[in-house]
């Protein structure tokens, strides 16, 4: 079976992570401030804070910025529900704003709307999480610009775009935003086998980040409320979570790290061929800006209004031919936990058009022009034949 994504361990990683298994420390030991530096400088920017999960990053990222009960945060309805879910942790409220149908990613014009009728209603967000789909930065310093018109904090989802660029800068360096996350699970650009990065500009940011992914204790003594009762003391602040990533995750995804711009460029390859190919099809490529590279962690095409097989049938179809078709995402707010909670079809209707058009086709570093080539023929015998 072909699958969508797929990882790619080589011996270098393996031995990574053996020799942190032979090493004193399985956890909280030198590879995970060693990660964090390395993704930092990676990203040109000057701190980054490891998690067990993007899920993880993004909550205590909301925490970080204050986000509250009482408080909105604003985000894209084309994204895993990590995407709203973190602000929710919060005991915050959340909403979405409608996707460029060209791109998949926020539309900065719906945001702009939007703000602007918050504005005048005094229900302004507190924070809003674009989302990079599939691996191309959203429109970063127009969404910039507008939060800065209305005091609004910014943490850019970029769960599918390490690797990838904006402005020809990092996506990471946090140019356009408070703080940038991450994901390592299996199938994104890099592993760490589960895991997730800020990154910031901030140390005071990055201070409240490392506390929260860590029960919300510290041991340094400036940060203490009275003076250090000995080398063993440590004093709870806050109420933190125990979302640390482990010596095992980091190495591996310290080994991972130096092979990112190959994969990033491997990806961009595959993705090239596939738009040259298939433009005789009946389908639309998501359109890539001139201001992005993206870091392509997944190849999404949508179905014109005109195909011959469903779209239900389509994917089933390429499944029963040994080729796992994905849909990335169903829209959030069509969730029945989001449903209970007001959100109805119709209340964002690019994002419903979107899921009714598109799908997912393997792509990863290692797919073969054989496994490609027949991801190309399958696909035309459903939609050309």
């Amino acid at each position: 079976m072909i699958p969508y994504g797929r990882q790619d361990i080589s011996q270098q990683d393996i031995d990574a992570v053996l020799e942190v298994l032979k090493s004193d420390w399985l956890t909280q030991g030198p590879k995970v401030p060693e990660f964090e530096h390395a993704i930092a400088n990676y990203c040109q920017a000057t701190y980054a804070c490891a998690t067990n999960s993007a899920t993880s990053a993004l909550h205590v990222a909301c925490l970080a910025l204050g986000v509250g009960p009482g408080d909105y945060v604003w985000t894209s309805p084309i994204s895993f529900v990590a995407s709203a879910n973190c602000a929710l942790y919060c005991g915050a409220q959340i909403d979405f704003v409608d996707i460029d149908l060209d791109t998949g990613n926020m539309s900065t014009e719906a945001l702009a709307i939007k703000l602007e009728q918050a504005a005048q209603q005094d229900c302004l967000p507190k924070v809003i999480i674009p989302v990079h789909l599939a691996g191309q930065s959203c429109d970063m310093e127009t969404i910039y610009n507008l939060a800065q018109r209305y005091n609004i904090r910014i943490i850019e989802d970029a769960s599918h775009a390490i690797g990838a660029k904006y402005k020809n800068k990092p996506v990471g360096c946090c140019e356009f935003s408070d703080i940038t996350v991450f994901s390592f699970h299996p199938v994104k650009i890099i592993t760490s086998a589960e895991g997730g990065m800020a990154t910031c500009n901030d140390a005071a940011l990055l201070k409240s980040l490392q506390r929260l992914r860590s029960h919300g204790i510290t041991n340094k003594q400036e940060e203490m409320t009275e003076p250090s009762h000995g080398p063993w003391y440590y004093q709870q602040l806050e109420l933190g979570y125990n979302y640390r990533m482990t010596e095992l995750q980091a190495a591996l995804g310290l080994s991972q790290l130096q092979r990112l711009d190959e994969f990033v460029a491997r990806r961009n390859q595959l993705a090239a061929i596939y738009y040259t190919r298939l433009s005789e099809f009946p389908i639309e490529h998501l359109q890539q800006s001139e201001d992005c590279l993206s870091s392509y962690h997944l190849y999404i095409v949508k179905l014109q209004e005109n195909f011959k097989v469903g779209h239900n049938q389509l994917i089933c179809l390429l499944r029963e031919h040994g080729i796992t078709s994905h849909l990335h995402y169903i829209p959030i707010h069509l969730q029945p936990f989001y449903q209970s909670m007001g959100f109805k079809a119709g209340d964002f209707p690019n994002a419903e058009a979107y899921y009714q058009q598109a799908i997912t086709i393997p792509l990863y570093p290692t797919m073969t022009s054989e496994e490609q080539n027949k991801v190309i023929a399958e696909l035309g015998k459903a939609l050309c034949d």
